[in-house]
């Protein structure tokens, strides 16, 4: 016999199998013993949640010749031939791949003919927000009016993309994320069954990784019980195998981010990445552990709410003394950033490591809470001494030398054109930043726009690292060749990193000369 995947094998047969859905099982189950059944459905949720597996449930359900209390009884003809596929009273439809107006013109014929067994004609058109527009269409006046034998269910993951005119017409169903608990407690009664030991920390982690989907779970699992077959599953097997770390990885990463030592980071992520792990995993998982300590931070009861050995929590106390819950709190949104921006990069690793030195280095950014944690940084420095031994040295000067005035602000005269292009530049700068690519974008936040006389427009970094990354070649054509064809000029762009004892040049119109346009170009 063939070989059935761990999701098929074990998908609910009654509506008592299903896991994590309690409120609309026993809504439909209510509908189905009292006869108070509807003409169309909507269930709604992410992938795995038993939105297609409730809807044959309750298709077999409104069809069983001897249902047990609302749930089929999988046992009469009826239930039988729905579950091998072979009724055709019941009829599962993608959307996906069936969604012009003929597919559903069709329905429309079908329907007219009453079930030759059982009591409703079941349509389950799943992924239906894929239906085009004359699809749907063509579908409302059935939707709205079907014959009393025909039920429809819908079933989406994505239920913005409904018209608002199929909403209306059906009973809408959210499916829930379900909760790791329940995920948990499943994959270990599947385990036994399956003759299979695990141990309780790499149930946990499966379970957390589906991301509350059940279907998801079972794939893991069963991608771990077949790389390790015949052996018992471990936590560390099970990391091996979806390519995640230890968290004592994450406490080791966490305490070098503190002590701000780049080079740490940089050879743990060398370990990370010669270990083939999945690093969109492992920025995830940093993001959970931060979360963790974060509530260790606000709560004081955290050990309920947290699933860890006793050593871990005694980590994360002790890491959550090392820093205030602002510092944290800009780390977890630098992270969250992070992670819906490495899905699409060709990069990782470096966008990784850029955000890693932007956690350690806070001048990069200009929020509020980039600022505190400047502050409080200049505060231990001067707690520290190094200020005050810079104070002690600059009084001993002479008063002669107070007296002198200091080197005066640089102006910058620019030509009529050159000083528009120049104002008008500047008061975009902030959204030409946000509309860059997302690297980009992470280099020249908190940069300034300023002009150099002999290189034209100059782009102002507060740290050398930034301003290295950004002058990639590629880098900085991008931003020129979107700059012409926003703004339908070519621009000369240099960079310069003016650290805290330069000032910024002034820039001034100076005296148009009547008869003569200047164009910025670019310098051969």
């Amino acid at each position: 016999m063939a070989y059935t995947a761990l999701y098929r094998k074990w998908r609910p047969v009654c509506f008592e199998d299903v896991k994590g859905q309690d409120p609309i099982v026993r809504t439909l189950k209510n509908q189905i013993t009292s006869g108070r059944i509807g003409h169309a459905y909507l269930f709604c949720g992410t992938r795995g949640t038993g939105k297609t597996t409730i809807a044959k449930i309750f298709a077999k359900a409104v069809n069983c010749q001897h249902p047990v209390n609302g749930s089929p009884c999988n046992e009469c003809a009826v239930c039988r031939s729905i579950a091998s596929g072979a009724s055709m009273n019941v009829v599962e439809i993608d959307a996906a791949s069936n969604n012009g107006v003929d597919n559903i013109r069709e329905i429309r014929d079908e329907v007219k003919y009453s079930p030759t067994e059982g009591n409703y004609r079941v349509y389950i058109i799943d992924e239906v927000h894929m239906l085009s527009t004359g699809a749907f269409n063509a579908l409302l006046k059935t939707l709205e009016e079907p014959p009393s034998y025909v039920i429809f269910i819908l079933a989406t993951t994505e239920v913005h993309k409904i018209p608002i005119t199929v909403l209306s017409r059906c009973q809408r169903y959210d499916f829930r994320r379900i909760n790791n608990d329940v995920i948990a407690a499943q994959i270990e009664y599947l385990l036994r069954e399956e003759n299979v030991e695990a141990e309780p920390a790499a149930i946990r982690y499966v379970a957390k990784t589906a991301d509350g989907s059940m279907r998801d779970a079972l794939s893991l699992l069963e991608q771990c019980i077949s790389f390790y077959y015949g052996q018992k599953l471990t936590y560390e097997n099970v990391l091996d195998v979806l390519g995640a770390v230890d968290t004592g990885v994450f406490s080791q990463l966490l305490r070098e981010i503190i002590e701000k030592d780049v080079t740490g980071c940089i050879h743990l992520m060398d370990e990370i990445v010669a270990q083939g792990r999945d690093l969109g995993q492992f920025i995830t998982d940093f993001t959970w552990y931060m979360r963790n300590l974060l509530l260790v931070q606000t709560s004081e009861h955290a050990q309920d709410a947290l699933d860890m050995s006793a050593e871990s929590l005694r980590l994360l106390k002790e890491e959550a003394q090392m820093m205030d819950i602002d510092t944290l709190m800009r780390y977890i949104r630098i992270c969250s950033e992070l992670s819906s921006n490495i899905r699409y990069a060709s990069s990782k690793r470096v966008l990784i490591e850029l955000a890693f030195i932007k956690l350690m280095r806070p001048a990069m950014e200009s929020d509020l809470e980039s600022l505190k944690e400047r502050i409080q940084d200049l505060e231990a420095r001067i707690e520290s001494g190094v200020i005050a031994v810079a104070q002690k040295q600059t009084s001993s000067r002479t008063d002669r030398d107070l007296k002198e005035p200091s080197e005066p602000e640089e102006v910058i005269e620019l030509t009529e054109a050159e000083y528009e292009d120049y104002k008008q530049l500047n008061t975009d700068w902030n959204k030409i930043i946000g509309q860059q690519k997302s690297l980009v974008r992470g280099i020249l936040r908190g940069t300034r726009l300023s002009y150099d006389k002999s290189k034209g427009l100059c782009i102002l970094f507060a740290d050398s690292f930034s301003e290295k990354m950004m002058n990639e070649q590629d880098r900085m054509d991008g931003l020129k060749q979107w700059l012409q064809q926003t703004y339908g000029k070519t621009f000369t762009i240099c960079t310069k990193c003016l650290d805290s004892s330069q000032t910024q040049p002034q820039i001034v119109r100076g005296n148009r000369i009547p008869g003569i346009e200047m164009e910025i170009g670019i310098e051969e």
